[in-house]
């Protein structure tokens, strides 16, 4: 059954890629011939291991987040952010990465930030002279960063997949924020270095003009994403700095993101902010599909003991210090064909509290070294995030040339920088 679940997610992931229909499809078929057929269960079993926890909160947050795509306050805002850098040029790397951060990070998430930020920063390319390459990394680094953020669509996911895998919820907390800010500054010294070096030779300059400003609802729901971030946010801080209030505690223990998102969407809703069929349109259905999909496949690995197969393997056949790089070279192989979000993360979560029990490491570490091994090939442009760039960029705009700079140049700079990260972090724990 080991060999079977394996081979099923590694045929579902080729699958998925060769007939570009949605892995999280044949996950489920697979699921079904195996949990049905291979082992014995009945239909309603299988049926059960849908991850309807991870499903609810990653709809409810979409569904609020969605009333600020759906009347352009996210796009004109980016558009305003990236005006107010036209006296930078040298610096219009760091700052793609800051507005797609920001962007991202109030709830527009990974894929549709890239949708409307990748042309828009291939056409600065065109404008400002700026390398095509480094302005590929600074949109994804920012897309991917601000959508690791703990109230953002990753970083919800992170927390579920973390919860199913039996991480305290307060825990969770933390490791995601520690993924967040590792996503964050490995692009930042990146980057950073880079305008640095070529702030003296540097030949962009920017010719930006004034966007339109946001009107009334658009400000209103640039508001109401803040305040939720506000409410969802403090009370998990409030918890670890103090421990031990009876009051904190019992907040703590009920404020669940997707109910409030909820809450915030039918506020939306009265408030005429978006429109509802639109809203519920825009919901990321594919990567739904993806995540509960694999979902139930990983969930008759655990059954049959796959993730203890691998756990024990691990532990005992590699020396502890190489076992973060190895587990960040395994998420980096997968990202380059794979979604972080709908395979690596799903397939590799659940190892974790097991495989730092035996090895003594940090589980924050391990977390860590998933997401930024599978981050950092990411921008592959046979990865969801790299195919995007390539499918979204200007029809002016020479494919097979950049499909070979992604492909040759950022993935090459994406993984050694990850790789060069995941030493220095793994020497800080």
């Amino acid at each position: 059954m080991t060999l079977y679940i394996l081979g099923a997610i590694v045929l579902s992931i080729v699958l998925g890629y060769t007939t570009k229909i949605n892995i999280g499809f044949f996950a489920i078929v697979f699921s079904y011939l195996i949990g049905c057929f291979g082992m014995g269960l009945k239909a309603s079993d299988v049926i059960a291991l849908w991850p309807i926890k991870i499903f609810f909160i990653i709809l409810a947050v979409t569904l609020f987040y969605n009333f600020s795509l759906a009347n352009g306050a996210l796009e004109k805002l980016s558009g305003q952010l990236i005006y107010r850098c036209r006296n930078f040029p040298a610096l219009l790397p760091l700052a793609v990465f800051m507005v797609a951060t920001l962007i991202s990070g109030l709830g527009a998430g990974y894929y549709t930030v890239l949708a409307f930020m990748a042309p828009m920063t291939l056409l600065l390319c065109q404008k400002t002279n700026m390398n095509v390459v480094i302005a590929a990394l600074a949109v994804n680094y920012g897309a991917l960063a601000g959508a690791n953020f703990m109230t953002s669509q990753s970083g919800v996911i992170f927390r579920g997949l973390m919860d199913g895998a039996g991480v305290p919820s307060d825990l969770a907390f933390g490791y995601s924020s520690g993924i967040f800010a590792a996503t964050f500054l490995i692009p930042v010294v990146v980057l950073g270095i880079y305008s640095l070096v070529n702030m003296r030779h540097n030949k962009t300059a920017i010719e930006a003009t004034l966007p339109e400003p946001l009107d009334h609802k658009q400000k209103q729901s640039i508001m109401l994403i803040f305040i939720m971030m506000a409410i969802v946010l403090i009370v998990p801080i409030l918890n670890l700095l103090l421990p031990d209030v009876e009051a904190i505690e019992f907040l703590n223990a009920r404020i669940d993101i997707g109910f409030i998102a909820i809450f915030f969407a039918i506020i939306s809703l009265l408030m005429k902010l978006g429109d509802e069929k639109t809203v519920i349109r825009l919901v990321p259905w594919n990567t739904l599909i993806m995540i509960c999909g694999v979902g139930m496949l990983i969930a008759l690995g655990v059954q049959v003991g796959v993730i203890d197969e691998l756990t024990t393997w691990l532990s005992t056949n590699v020396p502890i210090w190489l076992l973060p790089v190895l587990v960040f070279i395994i998420s980096a192989i997968m990202s380059v064909f794979a979604s972080t979000l709908g395979v690596v993360a799903p397939a590799l979560f659940p190892i974790v509290p097991t495989l730092a029990a035996a090895s003594g490491l940090n589980p924050l570490l391990l977390f860590v070294c998933i997401i930024v091994g599978a981050q950092s090939s990411s921008i592959s442009p046979f990865s969801s995030g790299g195919s995007l760039i390539l499918g979204s960029s200007p029809a002016d705009v020479d494919k097979d040339k950049l499909l070979n700079a992604l492909l040759f140049k950022a993935v090459p700079i994406g993984v050694g920088a990850g790789l060069l990260a995941t030493v220095v972090i793994q020497v800080l724990f």
